[in-house]
Protein backbone atom coordinates (compact mmCIF):
# COMPACT_ATOMS: atom_id res chain seq x y z
CA UNK A 1 0.00 0.00 0.00
CA UNK A 2 1.04 3.36 -0.81
CA UNK A 3 -0.02 7.09 -0.49
CA UNK A 4 1.26 10.87 -0.86
CA UNK A 5 0.79 14.51 -0.84
CA UNK A 6 2.09 16.93 -1.96
CA UNK A 7 1.96 20.64 -0.87
CA UNK A 8 2.24 23.87 -2.82
CA UNK A 9 3.80 26.20 -0.19
CA UNK A 10 2.81 29.91 -2.23
CA UNK A 11 -0.69 28.34 -1.68
CA UNK A 12 -0.19 27.12 1.93
CA UNK A 13 1.52 30.66 2.96
CA UNK A 14 -1.91 32.34 1.30
CA UNK A 15 -4.30 29.84 2.97
CA UNK A 16 -3.27 28.60 5.86
CA UNK A 17 -2.51 30.23 9.24
CA UNK A 18 -0.95 27.55 11.38
CA UNK A 19 0.31 30.34 13.52
CA UNK A 20 -3.12 30.59 14.88
CA UNK A 21 -3.98 29.77 18.81
CA UNK A 22 -4.46 26.17 19.25
CA UNK A 23 -3.89 24.64 15.05
CA UNK A 24 -0.66 23.05 16.77
CA UNK A 25 -1.97 21.45 19.62
CA UNK A 26 -4.97 20.03 17.44
CA UNK A 27 -2.85 18.49 14.53
CA UNK A 28 0.70 17.47 16.55
CA UNK A 29 1.42 15.61 19.45
CA UNK A 30 3.62 16.51 21.77
CA UNK A 31 6.76 15.01 20.88
CA UNK A 32 6.16 16.58 17.08
CA UNK A 33 5.31 19.99 18.66
CA UNK A 34 9.16 19.97 20.71
CA UNK A 35 10.47 18.90 16.73
CA UNK A 36 8.85 21.70 15.22
CA UNK A 37 10.12 24.03 18.79
CA UNK A 38 13.30 23.02 17.92
CA UNK A 39 13.22 23.62 13.77
CA UNK A 40 15.02 26.41 12.41
CA UNK A 41 12.83 26.31 9.58
CA UNK A 42 8.97 26.05 11.79
CA UNK A 43 7.23 26.95 8.88
CA UNK A 44 8.63 24.14 6.68
CA UNK A 45 8.70 21.62 8.95
CA UNK A 46 4.72 22.23 9.90
CA UNK A 47 4.07 21.22 6.11
CA UNK A 48 6.40 18.19 6.36
CA UNK A 49 4.43 16.51 9.14
CA UNK A 50 1.63 17.37 7.72
CA UNK A 51 2.78 15.58 4.59
CA UNK A 52 3.95 12.77 6.30
CA UNK A 53 0.14 12.49 8.09
CA UNK A 54 -1.33 12.90 4.97
CA UNK A 55 0.62 10.42 2.93
CA UNK A 56 0.17 7.68 5.97
CA UNK A 57 -3.51 8.60 5.96
CA UNK A 58 -3.96 7.75 2.27
CA UNK A 59 -2.67 4.35 3.60
CA UNK A 60 -4.96 3.48 6.24
CA UNK A 61 -7.79 4.80 4.14
CA UNK A 62 -7.04 2.25 1.68
CA UNK A 63 -6.62 -0.47 4.31
CA UNK A 64 -9.52 0.27 6.52
CA UNK A 65 -12.06 2.40 4.86
CA UNK A 66 -11.37 5.01 7.48
CA UNK A 67 -12.94 8.30 6.23
CA UNK A 68 -11.71 11.20 8.73
CA UNK A 69 -8.19 12.00 8.95
CA UNK A 70 -7.57 12.73 12.86
CA UNK A 71 -3.96 14.04 12.40
CA UNK A 72 -2.93 13.84 16.26
CA UNK A 73 -3.68 10.27 15.89
CA UNK A 74 -0.64 9.86 13.27
CA UNK A 75 2.74 10.31 14.91
CA UNK A 76 5.87 11.17 12.80
CA UNK A 77 9.45 10.55 13.79
CA UNK A 78 12.03 12.44 11.32
CA UNK A 79 15.29 10.50 10.20
CA UNK A 80 17.20 13.36 9.16
CA UNK A 81 20.82 12.49 8.67
CA UNK A 82 20.83 16.08 6.85
CA UNK A 83 21.22 14.84 3.66
CA UNK A 84 17.75 14.77 1.45
CA UNK A 85 15.52 13.46 0.96
CA UNK A 86 14.32 13.61 4.34
CA UNK A 87 13.14 9.73 5.75
CA UNK A 88 10.68 9.10 8.21
CA UNK A 89 8.03 6.66 9.43
CA UNK A 90 4.33 7.23 10.66
CA UNK A 91 3.24 5.46 13.48
CA UNK A 92 -0.90 5.37 13.63
CA UNK A 93 -1.85 2.77 16.70
CA UNK A 94 0.34 -0.38 16.36
CA UNK A 95 0.96 0.42 12.22
CA UNK A 96 4.67 1.43 11.06
CA UNK A 97 4.30 3.15 7.42
CA UNK A 98 7.48 4.51 5.64
CA UNK A 99 7.63 7.83 4.37
CA UNK A 100 10.47 10.02 2.39
CA UNK A 101 10.20 13.60 1.85
CA UNK A 102 11.40 15.97 -0.64
CA UNK A 103 11.44 19.61 0.03
CA UNK A 104 12.04 22.49 -2.72
CA UNK A 105 11.42 26.00 -2.44
CA UNK A 106 8.29 25.57 -3.99
CA UNK A 107 6.74 22.46 -2.58
CA UNK A 108 6.39 19.46 -0.17
CA UNK A 109 6.34 16.02 -1.68
CA UNK A 110 5.86 12.90 0.76
CA UNK A 111 5.32 9.32 -0.61
CA UNK A 112 4.43 6.48 1.77
CA UNK A 113 4.42 2.75 1.73
CA UNK A 114 3.30 0.19 4.33
CA UNK A 115 6.22 -1.42 3.43
CA UNK A 116 9.71 -0.29 3.37
CA UNK A 117 10.80 -1.85 0.37
CA UNK A 118 8.13 -0.50 -1.66
CA UNK A 119 9.66 3.29 -1.54
CA UNK A 120 12.22 2.73 -3.73
CA UNK A 121 9.87 0.89 -6.61
CA UNK A 122 7.32 4.09 -5.87
CA UNK A 123 6.88 5.55 -9.55
CA UNK A 124 5.20 8.85 -10.45
CA UNK A 125 3.07 8.65 -13.65
CA UNK A 126 2.08 11.42 -16.18
CA UNK A 127 0.12 13.69 -15.04
CA UNK A 128 -2.12 13.14 -18.16
CA UNK A 129 -3.08 9.68 -16.56
CA UNK A 130 -6.08 8.07 -16.22
CA UNK A 131 -7.59 7.55 -13.40
CA UNK A 132 -10.53 4.60 -12.39
CA UNK A 133 -12.12 4.84 -9.10
CA UNK A 134 -13.44 1.78 -7.38
CA UNK A 135 -15.37 2.16 -4.24
CA UNK A 136 -14.00 5.74 -4.04
CA UNK A 137 -10.63 4.80 -4.49
CA UNK A 138 -8.15 5.55 -7.42
CA UNK A 139 -6.48 2.79 -9.72
CA UNK A 140 -4.73 2.74 -13.14
CA UNK A 141 -5.25 0.01 -15.57
CA UNK A 142 -2.78 -1.79 -17.45
CA UNK A 143 -3.07 -4.88 -19.55
CA UNK A 144 -6.10 -5.69 -18.48
CA UNK A 145 -5.10 -5.25 -14.59
CA UNK A 146 -6.00 -2.67 -11.64
CA UNK A 147 -3.24 -1.50 -9.94
CA UNK A 148 -4.01 0.77 -6.64
CA UNK A 149 -2.33 4.70 -7.21
CA UNK A 150 -2.52 7.14 -5.05
CA UNK A 151 -3.22 10.78 -6.33
CA UNK A 152 -2.26 14.44 -4.63
CA UNK A 153 -2.68 18.02 -5.64
CA UNK A 154 -2.70 21.25 -4.36
CA UNK A 155 -2.13 24.38 -5.73
CA UNK A 156 0.29 24.13 -9.02
CA UNK A 157 0.82 20.67 -8.49
CA UNK A 158 0.02 17.22 -9.18
CA UNK A 159 1.32 13.70 -9.10
CA UNK A 160 0.10 10.13 -9.07
CA UNK A 161 2.11 7.59 -8.00
CA UNK A 162 1.75 3.24 -7.98
CA UNK A 163 4.03 1.00 -7.16
CA UNK A 164 6.06 -0.17 -10.26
Amino acid sequence: MIGNDIIDLALAKKQSNWQRRGFLDKIFTAKEQRWLAASNDTESAVWILWSMKESAYKIMNRETGMRSLNPSRFECVINYDGVLPHDGNVIFDDKLLFTRTIVTSQKIDTIAAADYNDLARIAELPADQVVFKADGLPFIIINETMHPISVSHHGRFIKKVWIN
